[in-house]
Order: C-alpha cells, then structure tokens, then sequence
C-alpha cells in the first residue's frame, strides 16, 4: 500500500488540493543515423566510413657515407639533449609533472583495475545490513463480497494490501509501519527474511502522523536497524530505500538516489504532519513502511508516499525519522500517541476567496471548541491564525506541523487577524490523541 497522489485522487477519498504544475515539454535526442550501414549492426550510428588504400611506393633514396655519418650525429646529439632535458625538468619545474602524473601512467592499453571506495558506495553492505530487518506486511479484511476469495486465509480474511516494514527492536519484536498499511486491518502477518511468516499484534497507530508499531511474538535471530538524525540532512547527500515494492515476489529490494528536497509538504492526512524527505530513490507501491537508509547504513525516513501523476519520476517522500520519534516512542509506550492542540477547525476554503479580496492568508477558524484552549485564549469562529509565534502560517498543514513542535501544556503565541485588525494572545496547548 502506497500513498499515490496524482490529478484523479483531487477529487476522491482524500480530496487533495494540489498546485496547479504546468506542462513540461520532454527534451529529445534525435540521432541521425548512416545510409551506408545496411548490414543491419548494431554499432554506432552516423560516422562516416572510410576505405582504405595504399599510396604507390617510389624508390628510397640512398644515403652517402657522409651525409649518414651527419645524420648520425645529430641523432645522437638529440637523444642527449632530450634526456638532460627529462632530467632538469623535475628539478627546474617541480610542479609541471606532478599534475600530469596520473594521466601519464594510466594512459596504456592495458585495462586499468578501479577499487571501490567502500565509504562512498556501499550499497552492498548496506544491503546486507539493513536487509534482514526489513519486512514485509500483509493486511487482511473480510472480503468484500463472497467471490473474493483469492489470497484469502482459512479465516476468511483476504489480502486486502501489502506493505513494508522495519524492526525498531530485535529483543521485544517491535516493527515500525505506516498507518495506511495496516488500516482497517482485521489480521495482520509479517514477513522475515528469514523465509518466516509470523502474525502480528498492533500495539498502537496514529492516523494524523501515519504511523503505526507492530509486534510479534517470534524474536528468534531478528535484527534492528540503526536510527539516523534526519535534522541534520543536506540535500543532494545519497541515500538507499528497501522495502517489498508490489508485495513479497519483490521483497527487500534496493534502490538508490539522493535527497532531492527537505521539508516538502504534502497534503495528505498523516504526512501533511511532516515536513517531508524528497528523493528520487524509486518508491513504489508497497514501499510504504520501509526504511529510507543513508550511506552510513542508518534509518532516516520512512518511506510513504510518491507522485504519481503522469509524467513525473522519481519524486518519493519520507517522514524524517527524528520527527516521527516521538510518535513510535509513545505508541511504543501506551498504545496511542498524543498531540498539542488548540481545538479548532479550519477551512482551507477562505484562502481562495483571500486571494481574489486581497485578504491575509491564514489558517481561518470555522470553529473553536467551547472550553479548548484557542476558545479560553479568545479566538473565534471567523477569525484567520496568521502566525504561532514567530512563524507564519498560511494554511491548516501549517497549523498542524507548527503544534507539532511543541508539547501539551505549552504556551505559545497566536497572532490571528479579526475584523482586519491583528491581534496576538497567548494560548496553552492541550492533548488530542489517537482516538479521538
């Protein structure tokens, strides 16, 4: 299971709302190719091709016994002046060889053997490191209607998605997913790279930051991965995704890219949480829940959804593990996962009538909860959030990422404007969980 946004899904299930990108037109490489080839090789193409031939010989002229002793001479006189040239050369000019070193000893036709730096290509063990601790997840539900009866268990239960995951800690059996692998689920299995099918117990899910920790019972010769700090990522640096792409016929497989972008927003439920990792390592569906690694072999995202509209490559997103944390740990803990709230609704609506009236764009409130915090702090319905704290906000994902930041019981600070006036007070955050 992958979240997969494209132009169609605007209008279904999630009711995205996304940018308008103009139309790109692809560049073409047009390669002419030679009319003289017709023996039908699959050589290169558009060189031209010369015949060979041979120039008539003439007779060599021969040399007085003289003119050879002169020739001679002067031969003998170059040879040793080249090599007190050769000689001087280093002494007078220490650093006009030094630099053409390397091409001058490389240049033979023997092939030269290239070692590879295992410190910036080690995908292979990377591969073999994190590998076995990534795993596939299978989501049964009852079947939709009594035909469906293909990949369903002795249960009655069918295969309804496939997933990935990554074990978090070998000792206790906990694995990490994404909420959408697993929701709705009525069984849950996992698979090991082990060849092991094992069932698995839900400890706990999050829909609003989409995630979700396993468990199984079986811990015999599991292995955890390596938990990186996705606060400190440059974009450009590599990175390696594994997961089940199409299910287990595809388990663990590997692709690799660079971070193309950090602090992507989405909006879709659970990662518009996030600021999120772009990368251009293949993410397909059922990479959802896998780990995506950087080169010293530790978990930096979670893999999650990709784009998918037509024309576009190469452009999947992460949740950064060091924001997601917090998240697991509490899942981890108590079986759902808490967040700092200011109770209230909003309707992204109003930024398009904002825009047409020259209005401020904002987070505009279309309820505050009687009792909450934003309600104590004085905020209304009609009011537009405009900042929390320093920082601007210009739609509800704003909000939401924003509070994420902060604790329940925090004090911050709203600017809202009311009436086109702005107005900042103060509001203490309160606690919405995975239930509600």
């Amino acid at each position: 299971m992958d979240n997969e946004f494209n132009d169609e899904n605007k209008s279904q299930n999630k009711g995205l709302n996304e940018p308008h990108i103009p139309q790109e037109i692809d560049a073409v490489i047009v390669e002419s190719k030679s009319n003289s080839d017709s023996s039908g090789s699959s050589g290169f193409s558009g060189y031209s091709s010369y015949s060979s031939f041979s120039a008539p010989s003439s007779p060599k002229p021969k040399l007085s016994k003289k003119l050879a002793g002169v020739v001679a001479l002067c031969l003998t006189s170059a040879m040793i002046g080249g090599l007190t040239t050769v000689t001087l050369l280093p002494r007078i000019y220490p650093n006009l060889l030094s630099s053409n070193q390397t091409a001058l000893t490389t240049s033979s036709l023997s092939p030269i053997s290239t070692v590879s730096n295992s410190s910036q290509f080690p995908v292979t063990q990377i591969a073999k490191t994190v590998g076995p601790a990534v795993v596939g997840v299978s989501n049964f539900q009852s079947p939709q209607n009594r035909f469906s009866r293909q990949n369903s268990s002795s249960s009655g239960l069918q295969e309804a998605g496939t997933g990935s995951g990554f074990i978090i800690d070998a000792q206790k059996g906990y694995i990490v997913t994404n909420n959408h692998v697993i929701d709705g689920a009525q069984k849950i299995t996992v698979s090991l790279s082990d060849g092991r099918t094992l069932d698995a117990k839900l400890v706990g899910a999050d829909a609003r930051t989409d995630l979700a920790v396993l468990q199984i019972s079986d811990t015999k010769n599991l292995t955890a991965v390596t938990l990186g700090d996705s606060t400190k990522l440059e974009v450009g640096a590599s990175v390696v995704a594994i997961g089940n792409p199409g299910g287990n016929d595809f388990a663990r497989s590997v692709t690799t890219g660079v971070i193309s972008a950090t602090n992507r927003t989405l909006d879709i439920q659970g990662e518009s949480s996030f600021g999120l990792i772009q990368t251009d390592a293949a993410i397909n569906p059922g990479n959802s829940g896998g780990p995506l690694v950087d080169y010293q072999g530790k978990v930096i995202g979670i893999n999650s959804a990709k784009y998918a509209q037509s024309g576009f490559e190469g452009m999947g997103f992460s949740i950064p593990i060091s924001d997601a944390l917090p998240t697991i740990q509490q899942l981890i803990q108590k079986g759902v996962a808490t967040h700092p709230a200011l109770y209230v609704s909003i309707n992204d609506q109003y930024n398009t009538y904002a825009q047409s009236n020259n209005l401020p764009q904002g987070a505009y409130v279309a309820e505050a909860t009687s009792g909450g915090p934003a309600d104590k702090a004085g905020i209304k319905q009609g009011d537009v959030i405009t900042k929390i704290n320093d920082t601007t906000i210009q739609n509800s994902s704003d909000l939401v990422r924003e509070l994420y930041k902060y604790k329940v019981g925090d004090k911050i600070s709203v600017t809202f404007v009311r009436s086109g006036k702005s107005q900042v007070v103060q509001a203490t955050l309160g606690e919405i969980n995975s239930n509600q």
